[in-house]
């Protein structure tokens, strides 16, 4: 079973991404922010990360980033969530090493069908 980080600081947001994700058969961790966010990765290695921008402590743009930039993470596909749906927005996600992005509000099967075909290399 693949396992998914979901990194977002909407507890409502949280938990639908969260529950929409167990229904398609992943496994999945839920943060609130960017730095728990490097903590957990850290600690367990996920197959995917969701990744909300606009979070206090750290936002989005700066975990990906540091995410792959460091040789042990690099390599896990990176799915941006944001509300910041402009192209500038999805430009720049793209640019700091998202694998994807995705415009809040988004239609459930557009999330499960970008990670299920991420995961699936």
């Amino acid at each position: 079973m693949s396992r998914v980080l979901v990194v977002e600081d909407s507890q409502s947001q949280r938990e639908m991404i969260s529950n929409l994700l167990k229904q398609s058969g992943l496994e999945v961790t839920v943060v609130a922010d960017g730095l728990e966010a490097l903590e957990a990765v850290q600690g367990e290695r996920p197959d995917l990360i969701v990744l909300d921008i606009v979070m206090p402590r750290m936002n989005g743009y700066e975990v990906c980033r540091r995410l792959k930039a460091d040789p042990l993470t690099q390599k896990t596909p990176i799915v941006m969530c944001s509300s910041k749906g402009e192209e500038f927005d999805r430009y720049w996600g793209i640019r700091q090493g998202a694998d994807a992005y995705i415009a809040k509000p988004f239609q459930p099967q557009e999330l499960v069908g970008t990670i299920k075909q991420l995961l699936r290399g």
